[in-house]
């Protein structure tokens, strides 16, 4: 068991993060379309069961998966080689990299592979992306700074993709509830731009 944890964690690292990031975007899919059945059955106020899973969104949330592992894997490994170390002062300028340029990439990415691989045109992807772009970018902020301190200042280096990966689990059900769902996305925009507009009191 050591010497296959080794090879995991070791030679094959780039393999094991493609793999386990496939697999916990399937994951997150599933949890994901699990709270849609229920969530729809509730509002029907019927107690029918599901009519079974999505296996084609599943097969395409898997790909997208896929593909975003060899991306973290070098991103991160770039950003280890140019911020060597683990004091505050360089955890935080990790975190801004993170923050201000992968996690960007990150949601780009994700969007158009998702949207291409259900037959989307790059157009409708682009729109999707202006829709949806905000409020996934928000939950990055509330989500990973906090994630990425623990990562990068506490966790050693060879378990740093285990804790991430448990953490995108997590994330993923976020990730394909709004990639799937755009009345939700409607009602939080909705209820953002009411907000910033002015009073009719004051007229």
């Amino acid at each position: 068991m050591r010497r296959v944890w080794k090879l995991l964690f070791g030679r094959y690292l780039l393999v094991t993060n493609t793999v386990s990031s496939g697999v916990l975007m399937l994951a997150g899919d599933v949890a994901a379309q699990e709270i849609e059945s229920r969530l729809e059955n509730k509002q029907k106020s019927t107690v029918q069961k599901s009519s079974g899973y999505d296996m084609q969104r599943m097969f395409n949330m898997t790909l997208v998966g896929l593909s975003q592992g060899p991306l973290h894997h070098y991103l991160y490994k770039w950003m280890d080689v140019l911020l060597p170390g683990a004091s505050v002062r360089t955890v935080f300028k990790k975190i801004a990299i993170d923050q201000f340029a992968i996690s960007p990439i990150f949601i780009i990415t994700y969007l158009y592979s998702a949207g291409l691989l259900e037959g989307s045109t790059v157009t409708e992807c682009t729109t999707e992306l202006q829709q949806k772009y905000w409020t996934i970018y928000t939950a990055d902020w509330l989500v990973w700074p906090p994630t990425q301190f623990i990562n990068f200042y506490l966790i050693s280096p060879k378990y740093r993709v285990l804790y991430i990966n448990a953490i995108t689990m997590l994330y993923n059900v976020f990730l394909c509830y709004i990639k799937h769902n755009d009345d939700l996305v409607t009602q939080l925009t909705g209820k953002a731009r009411k907000q910033g507009e002015p009073s009719d009191a004051s007229s």
